[in-house]
């Protein structure tokens, strides 16, 4: 969608009131649910989400509203627009839900409380959001353990996916201060994840209410957030197992740590394919290294067999990157061919233009398949980006220099546009061959000009 487009979807949904917002959010959320394409959907409920937030507040500024207060800890662990979730993760929209089941029936008279405090600026708000924490901690708790009326109540506190979150956030509640002095303790930044550094996080991690098996998943995503290079984190479980078998591996707490990087790198091929169908390349070299490095780095420090629950996640993972890569790998240099096909004199119009937006776009293309190319044989794209990277060298140098000699050719009609082809050919001879030949081909054209206007003053 271009930028205009975007700002008219984002007009028109602003304009909307918020129950029919509400729905939109919850039909397309359902969408994604069922497995469809999740692009459009996607989109969509970012920008909505966006909209939903900035008007909550407009009307209620963050320091002023309560539910923001009461479950401002749980932002490092919050996710937006994700059917599935990771451990140590919570869905963004299951919050205001569960916050209007506490006000109703669920802690009805601690929320009061808490509001009545917000409201009147009490000194000791921060004591009283904890110990409202607690009590909700409690209170959800109660509603999430297992008995004949689970289902019921859990029902009753929101859609489905809510029920998937709502033991998660009863326990990251019940464990903040634990939270709270694991993030002093740990450093604010990890560029490396080796022994020293897994020793020192270790005895960080060292707080027995972060140890349940509840708990840990939360405490290692905060691990993840220090971390340059977060699936990094698979090293707790080696080192934990003292074996790089998967079965070892998984055999022990931290074995959590593989499920978590796993889910990690699925959201960000999710982020990577939703980012190439909107045509926006900005990211893409990062997603590419870190699904490579994290692919390359569960593959050789884990010995994961292919048939088993990680194998096949992992096979999966790549199939989806493959599929969202090769599509648009295949296509890029048809469309370079179709911006620099040599046409005659005769296909020319006189009002005939390229559009130096579209060049920019299949720059920044070609740029994509160079990028693919670095990381193509982890991703399982090794023929079709080397095949498309080979074709766009040879078929642009050739092209280029076949531009630049018409340009001592050809009539008047049809020069500004071979000048415009030419001077798209040395845009793509940047990405492709570098600054360096760029410049020679720019050298070459302005020389096949100059002459062909001297040869023109000379009849």
């Amino acid at each position: 969608m271009g930028q205009s487009s975007t700002e008219k979807l984002r007009e028109f949904l602003g304009q909307l009131p918020p129950q029919s917002q509400a729905l939109l959010i919850r039909e397309f959320e359902r969408v994604i649910e069922r497995g469809d394409d999740p692009t459009v959907p996607n989109f969509v409920l970012g920008e909505l989400r966006k909209i939903v937030r900035q008007d909550s507040e407009a009307a209620a500024p963050r320091s002023k509203d309560p539910a923001r207060l009461l479950f401002a800890m749980l932002d490092p662990f919050l996710v937006d627009g994700s059917p599935k979730t990771s451990p140590g993760q919570i869905r963004r929209t299951s919050l205001a839900q569960v916050w209007l089941w506490l006000s109703r029936e669920g802690l009805p008279a601690d929320i009061a409380a808490l509001e009545g405090a917000v409201a009147g600026d009490a000194p000791d708000l921060d004591r009283t959001i904890r110990k409202v924490q607690i009590a909700a901690a409690e209170a959800i708790n109660i509603a999430a353990a297992p008995g004949p009326d689970r289902q019921r109540t859990l029902a009753r506190i929101g859609a489905p996916e809510v029920a998937d979150d709502i033991a998660a956030i009863g326990t990251a509640l019940q464990i903040r201060e634990a939270l709270e002095t694991l993030g002093t303790r740990l450093p604010g930044h990890l560029r490396i994840f080796a022994e020293s550094q897994i020793a020192a996080v270790s005895e960080a991690l060292n707080i027995p209410s972060l140890k349940t098996p509840q708990a840990l998943p939360f405490a290692l995503s905060l691990v993840m957030s220090r971390l340059a290079a977060p699936w990094q984190i698979i090293r707790f479980g080696i080192t934990v197992a003292g074996s790089d078998d998967e079965i070892r591996v998984a055999g022990t707490p931290y074995g959590v740590a593989v499920t978590m990087t796993i889910h990690y790198l699925g959201r960000i091929v999710s982020e990577l394919r939703n980012d190439i169908r909107r045509g926006q390349f900005k990211d893409t070299s990062n997603h590419l290294k870190t699904l490579h490095d994290g692919m390359r780095g569960l593959r050789t420090e884990i010995d994961i067999r292919s048939d088993s629950t990680w194998g096949r996640q992992l096979s999966a993972i790549r199939v989806e990157i493959s599929n969202a890569l090769q599509s648009e790998i295949d296509g890029v240099p048809g469309r370079v061919r179709r911006l620099l096909r040599q046409r005659p004199d005769k296909e020319i119009a006189a009002t005939s233009r390229i559009d130096p937006v579209e060049v920019e776009e299949t720059a920044a293309l070609i740029d994509f398949v160079a990028v693919c190319r670095n990381y193509a044989s982890e991703l399982a794209i090794n023929e079709v980006t080397l095949r498309a990277y080979n074709d766009l060298q040879q078929y642009v140098e050739k092209a280029t220099e076949a531009l630049v000699e018409s340009l001592r050719g050809s009539d008047a009609k049809a020069k500004a546009f071979r000048s415009m082809q030419v001077d798209a050919a040395i845009r793509f001879c940047d990405v492709l061959f570098g600054p360096d030949y760029a410049s020679l081909m720019r050298k070459a054209s302005a020389i096949a000009r100059t002459g062909e206007r001297k040869s023109s003053r000379a009849s």
